[in-house]
């Protein structure tokens, strides 16, 4: 059995480099056989999971959540780090039971007997917090939830808080996060602000309201909401939860202890300033190659990002089992959390422009040379008015939606750097080996297009990974480079403390 003591420990020396390499079929078959299970709806599912062997998290849980939040997916990343707090991080609490030192991050269910510590037991724990945060987090999808029971050979009607036992564990672990996260100011219940009816969950309880409107730029330093078409249908944007940045954190008191510096280069009066950061946008825009439009669109997509691609071979890869799976789950949704709250915090003090309003301020009606939109490639006589980033095209009906916030600091590179960091943490090493193949014609942007041959991208670092994760928003138009720079002031600090403080629970402090 791994032991968990040491987060670093993953079995090799610290410095020998860890292979991974992303098996498309094995996370087709973890990520996508709820779809097949569905399908055949069986009235009892026969139990298909090893309790006393497998691993939870990756082979019984994530075969159900991972198409749920998929298709359930916001595109405001403040939604999805909340919920991921609120369903995944208690797995940390149902397990610390069944550790020798590790104490719960939203409360404290004792330590059981040593010879109780075993993989049986921790993933029962696992089972029941999960099966009774999703139901409340995702209860339209509570068929699927039992049959993710049914097939560990589980019951899913106990709903007994008896903290002697694994089930009774995991069940008070989900029940004391939600307890624990009231009033943290998330407004997940819709009632900040003291409203008492029709309460809109995730609303905002502030006042904000943008500058410029979608049909008028007044300040060309502030942001615009963007509008989006689906089937003739036109709809602007809002601030998504623009009051996050006073959200209770996990590892610090307060985001005004990070130093990020106002976005000088977006004051529209820096005219210079202003519009070189617009102009290395259209730049990269008109130079676009395959390999930087697939590359743009994997990190515009979190679930490939930091799942299938840059997640799952750390698990498999490493030989995780379910504890250290769980583990380093709460490291990064921990850190992401934090990190988003802090990224909100400076969104809504700088309230910044994105590109394509400044491109549009700038240049109007006037020709320039860009990429054309899907399958048109560089032209060089769009005008600034008709400039689209590559991003923007994003097809409409897909659940991953255009950032739909202030532009500086980029959350996107933000989450990039972050993550390469409490990984490097996590594992105690830089090295990877990752591949991401990726067929002809398979891009969401330019389907049938984009590459125009089969390709393979690869990564022999973190520090590489992170790169062209961070780089993607400026690539994918959606981001200035100072946006990306500035979050080198504040992320790698939130993945050491998220780090720090997981490892110290582990310790049971």
């Amino acid at each position: 059995m791994t032991d968990s003591r040491r987060l670093t420990d993953s079995g090799r020396p610290r410095g020998k480099r860890l292979r991974y390499a992303v098996a498309l079929a094995t996370a087709a078959a973890l990520t996508g056989s709820l779809t097949s299970a569905v399908t055949a709806s069986p009235r009892k599912a026969a139990a298909t999971f090893d309790l006393d062997h497998g691993n939870a998290v990756v082979e019984a849980v994530y075969p159900y959540l991972s198409p749920v939040s998929r298709a359930n997916f916001t595109g405001s990343s403040p939604v999805n780090r909340d919920l991921n707090i609120l369903v995944e991080v208690p797995w940390f609490d149902a397990i610390a039971p069944y550790h020798p030192t590790a104490v719960g991050i939203f409360s404290d269910l004792g330590r059981r007997p040593s010879a109780e510590h075993t993989t049986r037991n921790k993933n029962i724990a696992v089972l029941y917090s999960a099966f009774t945060s999703l139901n409340r987090v995702h209860p339209a999808h509570k068929a699927e939830w039992r049959e993710m029971m049914e097939r560990a050979g589980l019951d899913p009607d106990d709903t007994e808080e008896d903290p002697a036992t694994p089930s009774g564990i995991g069940i008070l672990s989900a029940k004391n996060a939600f307890a624990a996260r009231e009033g943290d100011g998330t407004n997940r219940d819709g009632a900040e602000g003291g409203r008492r009816y029709n309460r809109q969950p995730y609303a905002d309880y502030t006042g904000y309201a943008p500058v410029n409107s979608a049909q008028r730029l007044r300040d060309p330093s502030r942001w615009q909401p963007n509008t989006f078409s689906a089937k003739g249908v036109f709809t602007s944007q809002e601030f998504a939860l623009p009051y996050f940045g006073r959200v209770r954190p996990f590892t610090y008191d307060s985001p005004t202890r990070f130093k990020v510096p106002p976005p000088w280069q977006s004051d529209h009066r820096n005219r210079a300033a202003y519009k070189a950061q617009a102009d290395e946008v259209l730049k990269a825009s008109a130079g676009l190659n395959d390999r930087q439009k697939v590359s743009a669109e994997l990190f515009h997509t979190v679930f490939d990002a930091y799942g299938t691609v840059g997640g799952l071979p750390v698990i498999l890869g490493g030989k995780y089992d379910t504890e250290k799976t769980v583990h380093f789950t709460a490291v990064r949704d921990i850190g992401f959390y934090d990190l988003t709250i802090a990224t909100w915090h400076f969104k809504r003090a700088y309230d910044s422009v994105r590109p394509y309003s400044a491109i549009r301020h700038l240049y109007g009606d006037k020709k320039v040379t860009a990429w054309g939109g899907p399958g048109r490639g560089t032209v060089g006589d769009i005008t600034g008015n008709e400039w689209r980033a590559y991003l923007d095209a994003w097809p409409a009906d897909h659940p991953v939606k255009a950032p739909d916030s202030p532009a500086y600091p980029s959350e996107a590179a933000a989450e990039c750097l972050a993550y390469a960091q409490l990984t490097r943490r996590f594992t105690g090493t830089d090295s990877i080996g990752i591949t991401y193949p990726v067929a002809k014609g398979a891009s969401r942007v330019e389907p049938g297009v984009t590459p125009a041959q089969d390709m393979t991208l690869r990564w022999d670092s973190w520090t590489a990974y992170a790169k062209d994760c961070a780089d993607s928003p400026l690539l994918g138009g959606k981001n200035f480079r100072p946006a990306i720079e500035a979050t080198s002031r504040y992320a790698p600090q939130i993945a050491d403390l998220a780090y720090e403080f997981v490892q110290g629970k582990v310790n049971g402090g």
